[in-house]
C-alpha cells in the first residue's frame, strides 16, 4: 500500500481507503460477520482511513463500522471521519445541532474521538437552492457548523475539520479560502474530474475547478465516487442510486453509456475499473481515493491497481483521445 499526506495535517494516509457509505451496501444492509472480515481485511491490507457518516444507513453505517473495528484489534493506528448533515427549518444558531448529531455519532462508534468531522451539507449561495444545502455563513458564521465544531475540538473529541464538496462552486470557495477546513471531499473520476482538471469530454456539470482553490490552502483531497457511483463499471443503479437526491439517475444513466463507449475505445487491454481508479490517483493533489468497498476480492483488486501507479504520458495521451471521442459519438 501507497501513502499519501493529507494536506498540511501531517497525517499520511493510504491511497485507497474505505467508504462505508450506502452504495456498495456492507456496512449499512451487510452481516455483522461479514463487515467484521472485510475491515479486518483492509486493515491488514493497509487501509488507514475509514469514512462514514451518521446519515448513511440512518447510523448503521457508524454503529457497524465501530463494531467492526472493536473486533479488529488493528496493530496499526487507523483514522475515522465521519459527518455532520443538518436539515434545517429556520434556525439561526446551529451548534447545539451539530454537537448533538457528532455525539451521537460518537456512542454509535464507540470512540473517544475522530481524526475528522465534515461538514456533509451541500454549500450554495442561498439556503435549499440544493437539496440540504446551507450557505457559506451557516458554516462560518458566529452561530454556525464551525462554531460548535471548535468546540468539540476544543473538547478534545476532533482533531480535523472537513468540507464535503457539493454544492455551488463559488460558495464553495468562500468556505475554503477562510483556512479553517483540512480536508475537503469531493466527486472526481474520469467523466468528470473537473472539480480538480479540465476534460476534453463535454457535457458534464462543470465543478469550475474549485479543488485547485483547495490545494492552494493546504487541503487533503479525498476523492468520492471514482466509479461514479458504479457507472464506470457498467453496473446497475443501486438501490441507493434509485433514491438520492445528490445525483440525478439521469445522470448516471448518461454515465454508464459512456462508460461504455470508452471501454470499447481504449480496448480490452485493461477493465474500465483500472483506468478510472489510475487515473484519479495520476492527480496529484488526491491524497487518497475513497472507494465503496464490500468484499475483501474488491480489497484486493483496488489494491492491486494503485500498485501499477499513475497513469504514463502515453497512457494519458490515449484517455483523453478517447475521452474526446465520445463528444461525437452517437446516444444510446
Amino acid at each position: 500500500m501507497r501513502y499519501r499526506p493529507l494536506g498540511s495535517t501531517g497525517l499520511m494516509v493510504s491511497e485507497i481507503s474505505f467508504g462505508a457509505g450506502p452504495v456498495s451496501g456492507l456496512m449499512t444492509e451487510g452481516t455483522a460477520e461479514d463487515q467484521r472480515a472485510v475491515i479486518a481485511h483492509a486493515i491488514r491490507s493497509g487501509i488507514n482511513w475509514f469514512d462514514t457518516a451518521a446519515g448513511y444507513g440512518a447510523g448503521r453505517s457508524e454503529t457497524h463500522l465501530g463494531r467492526a473495528l472493536q473486533a479488529g484489534n488493528a496493530s496499526q493506528p487507523v483514522h475515522v471521519a465521519t459527518k455532520v448533515r443538518l436539515l434545517l427549518h429556520g434556525e439561526t444558531d446551529l451548534r447545539p445541532l451539530v454537537i448533538q448529531s457528532f455525539r451521537e455519532s460518537l456512542e454509535r462508534l464507540q470512540l473517544s474521538k475522530v481524526t475528522l468531522l465534515q461538514v456533509h451539507n451541500a454549500i450554495t449561495r442561498n439556503r435549499d437552492d440544493e437539496p440540504t444545502s446551507i450557505t457559506p455563513d451557516d458554516v462560518l458564521g458566529p452561530h454556525g457548523m464551525l462554531a460548535a465544531m471548535e468546540e468539540l475540538r476544543a473538547e478534545g473529541l476532533v482533531d480535523h475539520f472537513g468540507l464535503t464538496g457539493i454544492g455551488h462552486p463559488e460558495s464553495l470557495r468562500t468556505v475554503i479560502h477562510s483556512k479553517c477546513f483540512a480536508t475537503i471531499q469531493a466527486p472526481l473520476h474520469v467523466l468528470n474530474p473537473t472539480a480538480l482538471v479540465s476534460s476534453p469530454l463535454k457535457g458534464q456539470p462543470d465543478g469550475a475547478g474549485f479543488l485547485r482553490d483547495a490545494a492552494a490552502v493546504g487541503m487533503g483531497i479525498l476523492a468520492i465516487r471514482v466509479y461514479a457511483g458504479g457507472a464506470l463499471l457498467e453496473a446497475p443503479p443501486s438501490a441507493h442510486t434509485l433514491k438520492t437526491p445528490f445525483f440525478p439517475l439521469d445522470l448516471y444513466e448518461r454515465d454508464r453509456t459512456h462508460a461504455r463507449t470508452l471501454a470499447h475505445r481504449l480496448g480490452d487491454d485493461a477493465p474500465m475499473s483500472q483506468w478510472a481508479l489510475r487515473f484519479v490517483l495520476t492527480q496529484r493533489d488526491v491524497s487518497t481515493c475513497l472507494l465503496g468497498l464490500a468484499t475483501t476480492g474488491q480489497i484486493d483488486a483496488a489494491i492491486r491497481t494503485s500498485e501499477r501507479g499513475p497513469l504514463n504520458d502515453i497512457e494519458q495521451a490515449q484517455l483523453a483521445a478517447a475521452l474526446a471521442s465520445l463528444n461525437h459519438a452517437p446516444s444510446a
